[in-house]
């Protein structure tokens, strides 16, 4: 639940129309989600495996650090609070904004919504652990019965299926495809990612070596079924132009099948599911910032703990406070691809560091889970994440650029700080 909780968000309810806007045939629009969860299932096996090596707090933070170097850490664990995490969570909340305003008739601007929604939750987590994931806890029971929903009542009610017999491909094979596939992939990888975060709480799980492993495969799978029948009904629904229509396909799903007041529901499910992933990340990755503190590598208030309620208190506000001036700052498109460029640096680097750690002796070797396929399927995921790297940055040359600038100007904070 943890695994699934921090990849389903807003992503699957809102990222369908910006693939259909890419690709334009039934087999290619899915095509792109079965390839984003293979390489998410890749993703899950490697880091299944580092887990094992690795069972301590912090998750990517530490592989990247025991693999390479602690600069190379800190520069995660910087863009992380600037970029991935933070810009990720903004996203999620312009999301939660756009269907707040939907049900609501709020004529607020999406940036305030949003921020007024991650600034309560940080508030909320605060107060401890156990206020955080009562509230988690709650929201995913409610994320999961909308996505039921919007399957199930799609299916049976959603008329009349546009889908007829249409071509595999909806242009000829050229390099215009293959940037097309590659664009389109671009928000499908968005919507697979936060596997890794369960990483961060390993060492506070009891086993971490058998079910943060066991955790990490089985909630992809679950969530690459779940994505695929989502976008199976909005295309059996509205077809691929109606799909590549509409910026909120999970309510014109529900409009179709229900009316006016399916719309309503599938939205107030959204904007609710979408606080869920917006808890779960304030939970999890500020333990990445407290173990920087902890590492003299980042101010030493972060790494403070509350006597009372044992919450990184100072680490959630700084999250907070980053994630609220990202969604201030620009639109959901704009936050998601400059998220994404970063984001896939720091994964095919934490996934090339399984290349180190088979080279040096494990003291537990008879504990560790054996990524599947390895060096095969590791070496793809690489290519894989430096093929989203080069397709973001070709597609959006601008905002990749600016997650960049962020990136390089971690390498003096860092030489500051490792003083």
């Amino acid at each position: 639940m943890l695994v699934m909780g921090g990849i389903v968000g807003s992503g699957i309810f809102i990222n369908p129309y910006v693939v259909a806007m890419q690709v334009h045939t039934p087999f290619l629009i899915l095509g792109a989600w079965l390839l984003g969860g293979a390489l998410a299932m890749f993703g899950a096996f490697i880091w299944a495996e580092l887990a094992t090596r690795l069972p301590g707090a912090g998750g990517q933070y530490l592989y990247l650090r025991e693999a390479y170097h602690p600069s190379v850490a800190f520069l995660y664990g910087w863009v992380l609070l600037l970029v991935t995490q933070t810009g990720g969570m903004a996203a999620v909340a312009v999301a939660f904004a756009k269907y707040f305003r939907e049900v609501a008739g709020f004529g607020g601007s999406d940036g305030a919504i949003a921020a007024t929604a991650l600034l309560g939750l940080t508030a909320i987590n605060c107060l401890g652990a156990r206020a955080g994931s009562n509230v988690q806890s709650v929201l995913m029971i409610l994320k999961a019965g909308a996505i039921a929903a919007m399957v199930l009542i799609g299916m049976s009610l959603g008329g009349v299926p546009p889908l007829r017999a249409t071509p595999l491909l909806d242009r000829p094979v050229s390099f215009d495809l293959v940037r097309a596939v590659g664009a389109a992939i671009i928000p499908v990888a968005f919507a697979y990612g936060g596997w890794q975060t369960s990483s961060f709480v390993a060492g506070e799980m009891r086993d971490p070596r058998r079910d943060l492993s066991r955790g990490l495969i089985a909630g992809v799978i679950g969530v690459i079924a779940l994505y695929l029948a989502v976008n199976f009904v909005c295309l059996r629904v509205l077809g691929p132009s109606g799909l590549a229509a509409t910026r909120t396909p999970a309510s014109a799903v529900m409009r179709a099948a229900l009316g006016e007041r399916g719309a309503q529901w599938i939205a107030v499910g959204i904007a609710i599911s979408t606080l869920g992933f917006l808890s779960q990340g304030i939970l999890t990755a500020p333990r990445v910032y407290y173990a920087m503190a902890r590492d003299g590598l980042f101010f030493r208030s972060v790494g403070w703990l509350s006597p009372r309620t044992g919450a990184p208190v100072v680490a959630i506000l700084i999250q907070g406070a980053a994630a609220t001036i990202i969604a201030l700052s620009g639109k959901y498109e704009q936050i998601l691809n400059y998220v994404v460029s970063i984001d896939f640096i720091s994964f095919g680097m934490t996934a090339a560091s399984l290349f180190v750690f088979r080279r040096r002796p494990s003291p537990n070797s008879a504990e560790l889970y054996l990524s599947p396929g390895h060096p095969y399927t590791t070496a793809l995921f690489v290519l894989a994440c430096a093929g989203i790297v080069a397709s973001t940055v070709a597609a959006y040359p601008f905002h990749s650029v600016f997650g960049f600038v962020i990136l390089l100007a971690g390498v003096p904070v860092y030489l500051y700080w490792s003083k």
